[in-house]
């Protein structure tokens, strides 16, 4: 992963998630106005904050504002099912079901790499799979950063202050064609990142216009929430990210279970062991579910 390129994506894809949350069809001008609070967010506990990127990242934010135009408010179906699953997951295990029409939702273990990740990913898939990156992913920026997606010891964030941010809220493609259109997007506007980022700062025309392209393609995707019931985990020994105080606090009121952590030995991040959650779905009235998918009709949330 380019940092560079990574930031990038970040403060795109959150202005844009942020205005559409609360302006359906916003006006171009507020692409600058609406910055998070995560805008300096650390990778991981070792790094004390993202390398910038500046330069590489105002490129990308000036050329969306000079040639992204208002995307219109997302095609609202007529009415909605709302899917609803409980279930536990286990550390180093995938859970997953069928959702119908050919889409399995998965809860994948997170790869622990040398430093010992524990949690899982969220995605959206076809059966047999697709491939990278999934419809989840791809409807649910930023990329490469801090997301809803990723339950787990991940971006600085300890066990306790994993289940704490809870709900975890999220999209995914259900169309299969804009689905992989999406996929090719994604690919190229990476490759094109990552190339922008060791060319010098030298301006890609491209990136803004592969960027409009999925942006406009993420405005009718479906939504999805995970709620934490309960868990297990060894608490991590060490004081929270000043991003992830409030998630700290609310895991103080949650309902979760002590275990050992393994090898014995505390450590900053902690591990999650277990959790139990109910995963909610928003999909079409004229959705296909399989049998044993509990279904109610529900608003359309966007």
């Amino acid at each position: 992963m380019i940092y560079k390129a990574g930031l990038g994506f970040r403060i795109i894809f959150i202005k844009a998630q942020q205005e559409r949350k609360f302006y359906p069809n916003p006006p171009c001008f507020f692409m600058n106005a609406m910055l998070p609070p995560q805008e300096n967010m650390p990778k991981d506990p070792g790094i004390s904050r993202i390398p910038t990127g500046r330069s590489t990242a105002l490129i990308i934010a000036l050329a969306l504002v000079l040639a992204l135009p208002c995307w219109a408010a997302p095609p609202r179906p007529a009415g909605c099912i709302r899917v609803q699953v409980t279930a536990t997951v286990n550390s180093g295990e995938e859970w997953k079901t069928p959702i119908g029409q050919g889409w399995v939702f998965r809860i994948l273990p997170i790869i622990p790499g040398p430093d010992g990740y524990t949690g899982w990913d969220l995605v959206v898939d076809r059966d047999p799979p697709a491939g990278y990156p999934d419809a989840l992913l791809l409807a649910t920026p930023p990329y490469n950063s801090i997301n809803e997606r990723e339950v787990g010891t991940t971006f600085g964030l300890r066990s306790q202050d994993a289940i704490g941010w809870n709900p975890r809220s999220f999209h995914f493609f259900t169309d299969p064609t804009a689905f992989l259109q999406a996929q090719k997007l994604y690919l190229d506007l990476s490759s094109r990142l990552q190339s922008q980022s060791g060319a010098s700062g030298r301006e890609d025309p491209a990136v803004a216009r592969l960027t409009q392209q999925l942006m406009a393609m993420q405005s009718g995707a479906a939504a999805g929430e995970l709620r934490i019931l309960d868990a297990g985990l060894a608490p991590g020994t060490g004081d929270p990210a000043p991003f992830a105080r409030n998630w700290a606090l609310h895991a103080s009121y949650m309902s979760y279970i002590l275990v050992p952590q393994s090898g014995n030995n505390s450590t900053p991040r902690g591990e999650l062991d277990w959790i139990r959650f109910s995963l909610s779905l928003w999909l079409p009235d004229t959705w296909k579910t399989p049998p044993g998918l509990t279904t109610a009709p529900a608003p359309c949330q966007h």
